[in-house]
């Protein structure tokens, strides 16, 4: 069983950084895909980057690109979301999924373990 557990949220000002990280553990086979997910009150959760655990491409929605960078550390079990000049709609709970799917589609639906969250707040 996929368990993964997310760290790194917190209190920003716009323009601001933040890296949250994503341990995984408790695998036998190691899951194809890693994605991350947020989550504002009384909105569906939506896909924000994926990358494959093994390495290779990665997939943003368009309202992080540029800002944002997913990178994996498999070595380590880790997986982290660089983020860069952060805006007051990134503010939401912030979540890691994983499951042995093809990266690309950020389809909630698609992921079925999931972490329980680390909330990302930003200040105007």
């Amino acid at each position: 069983q996929v368990q993964l557990v997310e760290s790194g949220g917190g209190s920003v000002q716009a323009g601001g950084s933040l890296r949250l990280s994503c341990a995984v553990f408790g695998y036998t086979y190691s899951p194809y895909c890693m994605g991350w997910f947020r989550q504002v009150p009384g909105k569906e959760r939506e896909g924000v980057a994926g990358i494959y655990f093994d390495g290779g491409s990665t997939y943003y929605a368009d309202s992080v690109k540029g800002r944002f960078t997913l990178s994996q550390d498999k070595a380590k079990n880790m997986v982290y979301l660089q983020m860069n000049s952060l805006k007051p709609e990134d503010t939401a709970m912030y979540y890691c999924a994983a499951d042995y799917i093809r990266c690309g589609r950020l389809s909630k639906p698609d992921f079925r373990y999931w972490g329980q969250g680390t909330q990302v707040t930003v200040s105007s």
